[in-house]
């Protein structure tokens, strides 16, 4: 019989790295592990979702089991509402949406107050991790909910909003989307948007680039007077989408000290395969919902549940961690170390071939092991580099 001594020793060659003499799982560990963003908070309000499970992907990609699994420190939950036509009545509906996933996020967390909290501030990350608790922060995907209300960027601020996605995938009064098929409105950050930019720095609410065209990009940066991130996009350099960041827009944001978040939703990580079913199958699904402009909270739901029955009929040929680490090489190679991080879009599109969910971390911090980087870079790359922007932009508010 094998001894346990030798039985460990195999083990430790096994998960240790060539060129580090800690294991993978030790040097993950060692990081403040943080996900920029991920669409839970839908789930919270169409399924009654039970986070203290563990779920199977792809119908669920987050909860706290697998954050634990993962050893994911903390996350941001998007409180996400789809862009539709600017009427009283659709700003009521996604005012009252995002309400209801701000409210069922924070129902959710107090059931579950043993192990994870709602986090506020930089600071509280660490008194999270002390209480051994999963930190549980809260941004904004899309403006829309402000409507043409300056006073509403305070009260999401006071609800627990940490950041704002300007705009989604259409143009909305803040600014320019880098999708709307009917081109440019604003030319880039409109007169509104720029005083919704200002009332965030005064704020200490960090401002998302995300989604915004690239006119919007450069238009943010001349109007905020603190660091900004991209919480969910990937390089365009390696995969040409205008939803991913040229290299002239992430040299400006590496100059305004700001940080992308790369996106691992597959098509922002590798060119879509236009003649899968897959891809054929979304297409009509987003020109059925009108860009996922929904006209009611049903016709939302009943998209939402077409999506899932696409992926589960017809399943994405999907890129791996190697692809999306390409990304981070791109940044890296670009700009430095100091200006990425990981933003995964779980449960709104995001995952890989190799990253089904957030259990599946530890697996990203290998393949950057395997490529030379040490344990100072991959801790500035799970959330040093995001808590920087963060800290800065607290710093910077009135």
């Amino acid at each position: 019989m094998y001894s346990i001594q030798l039985i460990l020793a195999v083990f430790t060659l096994i998960s240790t790295p060539k060129g580090t003499n800690k294991s993978v799982q030790t040097i993950h560990e060692s990081a403040i592990t943080i996900d920029t963003h991920c669409d839970t908070p839908m789930k919270f309000v169409n399924k009654g979702f039970d986070i203290s499970v563990s779920h199977e992907a792809p119908s669920s990609r987050v909860d706290i089991p697998r954050m634990e699994e993962g050893g994911l420190d903390a996350i941001f939950f998007a409180v996400f509402t789809g862009q539709k036509e600017r009427t009283p009545e659709n700003y009521k509906e996604a005012y009252d949406l995002a309400y209801q996933m701000i409210d069922s996020t924070k129902a959710s967390l107090k059931a579950n107050k043993i192990t994870a909290q709602l986090t506020l501030s930089s600071n509280d990350l660490n008194k999270a991790i002390r209480k051994n608790k999963k930190a549980i922060y809260l941004g904004m995907e899309n403006g829309f909910p402000i409507a043409k209300d300056i006073n509403r960027v305070e009260e999401f601020y006071k609800q627990g909003i940490r950041y704002l996605t300007l705009c989604h995938t259409a143009n909305n009064d803040i600014c320019d989307s880098s999708t709307d098929k009917k081109g440019a409105e604003h030319n880039g950050v409109s007169e509104f948007g720029s005083y919704v930019i200002k009332e965030m720095n005064r704020l200490g609410m960090i401002v998302d680039v995300s989604h915004i065209s690239d006119k919007s990009f450069f238009d943010v940066l001349e109007i905020s007077n603190a660091p900004v991130i991209a919480s969910h996009s990937s390089v365009r350099t390696e995969c040409d989408h205008p939803r991913n960041m040229s290299d002239e827009m992430i040299k400006a944001l590496a100059k305004n000290n700001g940080v992308i978040q790369i996106c691992i939703l597959g098509d922002y990580i590798r060119p879509a395969d236009t003649t899968s079913t897959n891809y054929l199958k979304k297409e009509e699904l987003r020109l059925k919902y009108n860009n996922y402009q929904f006209k009611n909270d049903d016709e939302r739901k009943a998209a939402w549940a077409e999506w899932h029955q696409i992926e589960e009929k017809w399943p994405q040929v999907l890129p791996t961690i190697k692809d999306a680490v390409d990304h981070i090489d791109h940044v890296v190679k670009l700009v430095g170390v100091d200006y990425v991080g990981i933003g995964s879009d779980f449960d709104g599109g995001g995952g890989l071939a190799d990253c089904q969910s957030v259990a599946d971390f530890p697996k990203i911090t290998e393949e950057l092991i395997a490529r030379g980087y040490s344990e100072e870079d991959i801790h500035k790359i799970w959330g040093g580099n995001f808590l920087r922007v963060f800290k800065e932009v607290e710093k910077l508010r009135e």
